[in-house]
């Protein structure tokens, strides 16, 4: 076990880096001006000229990501005319519209999202792997076919559609609650309880017609095995052989699915954040490519990069313990 992790750890890491180098060469050296860029329209030559000797754009390419790498680990300096601005560690660097450092600007939008993904995979996880063994036992079914009937019209719902039909349905017609509207958890939780209830439902109805199917198939190949028979046979009753043999099958895909969409979750709820008004990171990587932000957009990228990796990793160590042969090979 332990030299699989120490596998797994050594893989992200490289993957960590290639992604670095990927996602700096894609935004930096792409064609373009990133002075101009960060001097603004009305900047003269001279002016930005200025810029790109601040930002270190007039050394070569390897010192400019070298500097960023520095930038990441032990933080670097700018120069700023007569000044030195110092960005600690991990600097992303500095936003080309407001001078904010990126790896604030991250920090403060990050917890808006983490809430609104980790809200979104609890309810797309009970009610996925509820709908998915329902389905399962009632094979051949009103409700079986009902229920397949729901997780196909949530697979091929878009997701801003589904967000609008629950804000008019609950919001205007049912006024079970108010349009949401996003407040701090530091603010007031049980108003951030609230007002997260609607964009959680969204993107966890969305999601949650995967895990249904997955669950539902996964078993059905369960139960259909000669060791169930045996089971039944002794008198073991049905709630037991689902709950500790036939779940136990779909717990390992489950889980791999689960860490690839929290990293989608982080990275892909732009519509549902901009929908509900959320102030994270998908609306802060929309605002950077609206205002040509290089930094931020690096940044956020590069910051939800990383947390896909590392969802992965700690997917592949669950997948592990769920499933020892995994560290066999």
């Amino acid at each position: 076990m332990t030299r699989y992790v120490l596998r797994r750890t050594a893989g992200a890491v490289l993957v960590l880096f290639v992604l670095s180098v990927l996602i700096y060469a894609l935004f930096y050296l792409a064609p373009g001006d990133s002075a101009k860029l960060a001097c603004g329209p009305r900047c003269n030559p001279a002016q930005i000229a200025q810029v790109r000797e601040q930002l270190g754009l007039n050394d070569s390419v390897f010192i400019q990501y070298g500097d960023f790498l520095k930038g990441i680990f032990v933080g670097r300096d700018y120069s700023a005319g007569t000044s030195v601005l110092h960005c600690d560690a991990p600097c992303l660097g500095r936003s080309y519209q407001s001078d904010q450092q990126v790896t604030d600007l991250i920090l403060e939008r990050f917890p808006a999202t983490v809430s609104l993904a980790v809200g979104a995979v609890v309810i797309m996880l009970v009610l996925g792997i509820a709908t998915g063994v329902v389905s399962a036992l009632r094979r051949g079914g009103l409700t079986e076919r009902l229920l397949t009937w729901l997780t196909l019209a949530g697979t091929g719902t878009p997701v801003f559609i589904l967000g609008l039909l629950l804000m008019m349905v609950v919001c205007a017609y049912l006024q079970w609650l108010p349009f949401p509207s996003y407040v701090p958890l530091t603010d007031s939780p049980e108003q951030w309880a609230w007002n997260m209830l609607l964009p959680w439902l969204t993107l966890g109805l969305f999601e949650s017609a995967k895990y249904a199917r997955l669950t539902r198939a996964s078993t059905l190949e369960t139960l259909a095995e000669d060791h169930i028979r045996t089971f039944r046979a002794y008198g073991v009753s049905e709630r037991a052989i689902v709950g500790r043999h036939a779940l136990r099958g779909a717990v390992p895909s489950v889980i791999a699915i689960t860490a690839i969409d929290f990293g989608f979750l982080l990275g892909g709820a732009v519509l549902t954040e901009s929908l509900f008004g959320i102030p994270g990171l998908g609306k802060t990587l929309i605002d950077g490519i609206r205002q040509v932000d290089l930094p931020v957009v690096v940044g956020v990228v590069l910051t939800i990069g990383a947390a896909v990796v590392v969802a992965n990793v700690i997917a592949d160590l669950l997948y592990a313990l769920a499933d020892r042969r995994v560290t066999l090979q």
